[in-house]
């Protein structure tokens, strides 16, 4: 096949035609995708490197149909605890299981109804759940039976130690300075300092909601002294539709605070920015926090994920990989008010960290198998990826979707399995003369040889991994001079030059 004739995926439009496989196929690789996901066992966790390497996790996308404004905490008791809107508006639900993949199926209790009249009778949105000195918490964004749209921000509490039992007493509504549409509180801690950070509208700004930071005072649900407005939506991605930032949601590594928050209406064209300040700043001073120019999380027709927004994180089972929480729909196109579309989803998949310590979420993956990278064990800064036409090796890959690839079932059977690109569903990692590519699959028996392998115990370290060719056995995936060739190996660097490690 002539390069002529191959359109590389870093150059392609979602819009290409030609990047559809047979759909038969098509169909059944997210389903398979899903079951090998459950089966594929993680390498191990090799010495923490440049860019903070942490095992393989293996999840099932969607986690949980509609529930959207997803919040999952992992607390000390061993459980996740998930709680989110349901398309009802009309109670705040809750689940725990010990696995994340396990609150998919968990039973589901209603632990508070909205009011028959009044306040706190409309509009139940948002909930997220806290363990604050030895009590949860839920706080909740609600409307009043006679006026749905007075939103305003409420907290429930609870004194048991298994949030699921016992009694959610109803601390009333938190006050800020102006009492207008207010949403999406959440809260989190510092240098040992809580804070409050919420969406809110203020006067004389003409935005729909604005992100502010408070310091709690003597109750989680009270807040203290100044209070610091910290985006207001200006740039266009923050602008479509509604001039909308809240949802805020925070997460810390490497002495920084990072602030994620959801911009821009809530059909395809929501999406995440995201905050950056020192732990060690005036984290009340809007000076000390740096706003990315760009989304940093967007819909993605090439995997067929839109909207994806009001997020939140947790950590994996084994407390080594964070996790990125959120919802999306499948689809783009909507009929009327999103609000009104039941159809966001809970979704998961694992945060990476770049080489300069930022948080890289890439794109919304595919529905099916969390994706996995393959990171080289002989040079564990570098990671497959693709990049015009060629399969190669490099190190602090941000275009971290380029390096990103779902394990899937052979294409050629046999036990063997393939190696999907998640950016771009339908082309595979295949040899040809020997060099290593990703192509799209043409649905022939030479593309599906060419793209299987049997995975093996690591050549160099059976807590890795390598792919012996399926269809020239005794020929290994390695890395040569940065790019990747199907070569048979012999000494001990071709051996470490073939072994990679799943995260």
């Amino acid at each position: 096949m002539s390069p002529r004739h191959l359109l590389h995926p870093a150059r392609r439009t979602a819009a290409d035609p030609a990047r559809t496989a047979d759909p038969a196929r098509r169909r059944l690789r997210p389903i398979l995708a899903a079951a090998l996901a459950m089966l594929t066992a993680s390498a191990g966790l090799a010495a923490p490197g440049p860019a903070q390497a942490a095992p393989a996790v293996n999840y099932a996308n969607p986690l949980v149909d509609q529930r959207a404004d997803p919040h999952i905490v992992r607390h000390t008791d061993g459980y996740y605890y998930m709680t989110a809107t349901v398309p009802q508006y009309d109670r705040i639900v809750l689940r725990r299981a010990t696995t994340l993949q396990g609150l998919a199926t968990a039973t589901e209790t209603t632990i508070w109804r909205r009011h028959t009249s009044g306040e706190m009778g409309a509009h139940i949105w948002a909930p997220e759940i806290h363990f604050i000195d030895g009590r949860w918490y839920v706080y909740f964004a609600a409307g009043r039976t006679d006026d749905v749209w007075r939103i305003r921000m409420y907290v429930l509490e609870n004194a048991s130690a298994n949030p699921l039992t016992g009694s959610w007493t109803e601390r009333g509504r938190i006050t800020t300075p102006w009492d207008t549409f207010s949403l999406d509180a959440s809260t989190f801690v510092v240098n040992g300092v809580r804070y409050l950070t919420w969406a809110q509208q203020e006067p004389g700004i003409a935005t729909n909601s604005n992100v502010y930071l408070a310091r709690t005072g003597a109750e989680p649900w009270q807040i203290t002294g100044p209070v610091a407005r910290l985006v207001v939506p200006a740039y266009d991605w923050e602008t479509r539709g509604y001039r909308v930032a809240e949802g805020p949601a925070v997460i810390q590594r490497n002495g920084r605070v990072f602030l994620t928050y959801s911009a821009s209406a809530t059909d395809a064209n929501y999406c995440l920015g995201m905050l950056t300040a020192s732990a060690g700043a005036n984290l009340l001073d809007p000076a000390s926090w740096s706003k990315s120019p760009t989304p940093v999380f967007a819909s993605n027709a090439a995997t067929g994920q839109y909207g994806p927004g009001h997020n939140s994180f947790t950590v994996s089972e084994d407390g080594q990989s964070d996790i990125l929480v959120y919802h999306d729909r499948n689809y783009r196109d909507i009929s009327g008010d999103p609000l009104n579309d039941p159809n966001r989803r809970t979704r998961i998949q694992k945060l990476y960290w770049n080489a300069d310590g930022t948080p890289n979420l890439g794109i919304p993956v595919p529905d099916g198998a969390t994706p996995v990278r393959l990171r080289s064990h002989d040079l564990p800064a570098a990671y497959v990826r693709h990049y015009d036409y060629r399969a190669r090796v490099e190190p602090n890959v941000t275009n971290l979707a380029d390096s990103q690839f779902r394990l899937v079932p052979g294409l050629a059977g046999a036990g063997s399995v393939s190696l999907e690109s998640t950016n771009f569903p339908g082309y595979y990692l295949r040899h040809r003369a020997f060099a290593l590519y990703v192509e799209r699959d043409d649905g022939s028996a030479l593309f599906d040889g060419d793209a299987s392998f049997q995975r093996r115990p690591g050549l160099a370290t059976t807590e890795g991994l390598s792919l012996e060719s399926q269809n020239y056995p005794g020929r290994y995936v390695r890395h040569r001079d940065g790019l990747l060739q199907l070569e048979t190996v012999g000494t001990g660097a071709d051996r470490a030059a073939a072994t990679f490690h799943l995260e």
